[in-house]
């Protein structure tokens, strides 16, 4: 058998497992805490995993690529920045928010160029850049912050429609996820991600554009990135640069959580969906438990080490009966 479908397997194997500890999750919770299953509880896990599930759109086609984007959430606090700034400075709102988008954009961008252009490494790369958007994001608002924006816009942020518990940027999410979800499985674009992370080198010999892809990919992750910002700016009504410290790591652990292999090659977003609402619960769970915040930390530590070895070991012992089996 290949290590292609040893590997989808395993995969398959995962998404089940994840769905079964998420409704076990979600079971325990509801029966261990009183208000886990009230509406607001359930309107508090979609809004706070609202930016980890945008960018986890994106990221999804990265690391199946075999690449990864630590800068996302200096991205992320750098787009926020510039709204804030631009229309502390007079721009109207709506050029705020286009301006974020465009310097989410031209990140990615730039992230792209160094790793596609001149052959860096993409952990190298954002390594440096998550330091260098988070400094500038610093450079441009410093120690202050904007908090005052139009009322409209803060509602969409963190409100919910008036006759039901979904946050008003539920839509929003549920439109990139179809669009993410069917550029991956039903276009040849995802047909040609997953073939440039099962083998940069055959894909190449098949007549696809690596280096352009991956820009596209590189590209789209900042784009993300800055619509997470406005998102993350209108839900606190606030702008300022250490805006969304740490959900790089959030994004990574819900996206191997979701059965995406971290050498790249396989993954579905409906994996990664569940792989996000099961972060969601979880932290939910744990702050209606009154478990503290470094706790909660170390919580998503463990999940983020699971995520990446059980997929890893499930298919060496995998592979390992089936040596077995033809040695006997």
């Amino acid at each position: 058998m290949s290590k292609f479908a040893t590997g989808f397997q395993v995969r398959k194997s995962w998404d089940t497992a994840i769905l079964a500890l998420l409704a076990a999750v979600i079971i325990m919770a509801s029966l261990t805490t009183e208000n886990f299953l009230t509406s607001l509880n359930i309107s508090y896990i979609f809004s706070n995993t609202s930016e980890i599930t945008i960018i986890a759109f994106a990221m999804l086609f990265m690391i199946i690529l075999g690449e990864i984007d630590l800068s996302v959430a200096s991205i992320l606090a750098l787009g926020s920045s510039m709204l804030g700034w631009s229309y502390a400075k007079g721009a109207p709102i709506w050029l705020a928010i286009i301006i974020c988008l465009v310097v989410g954009t031209v990140c990615g961008f730039i992230n792209g160029f160094l790793v596609t252009k001149l052959g860096l490494g993409s952990l190298a790369v954002t390594i440096g850049t998550l330091a260098l958007y988070r400094g500038i994001a610093n450079g441009i608002l410093g120690e202050n912050t904007v908090n005052e924006f139009p009322e409209f816009w803060t509602s969409f942020g963190f409100d919910t429609f008036s006759t039901s518990f979904m946050p008003k940027t539920l839509p929003l999410i549920i439109f990139f996820g179809l669009m993410f979800g069917f550029l991956l499985h039903r276009t040849p674009f995802g047909r040609r991600t997953l073939a440039i992370g099962q083998s940069p080198v055959a894909a190449k010999f098949a007549g696809i554009n690596v280096v352009k892809h991956k820009m596209i990919v590189f590209t789209f992750t900042g784009f993300m990135s800055g619509v997470a910002g406005v998102i993350y700016t209108f839900r606190f009504s606030t702008a300022q640069a250490d805006n969304g410290v740490g959900l790089e790591l959030l994004v990574i652990s819900a996206i191997l959580l979701g059965g995406v292999s971290i050498f790249g090659g396989i993954g579905t977003m409906w994996g990664v969906i569940a792989g996000v609402l099961l972060a969601g619960s979880v932290e939910s769970w744990l702050t209606l438990q009154e478990i503290n915040a470094q706790w909660r930390t170390i919580v998503t530590g463990i999940l983020l080490l699971i995520s990446v070895a059980a997929p890893v070991l499930v298919a060496k012992n995998k592979q390992q009966r089936e040596l077995k089996a033809l040695k006997s």
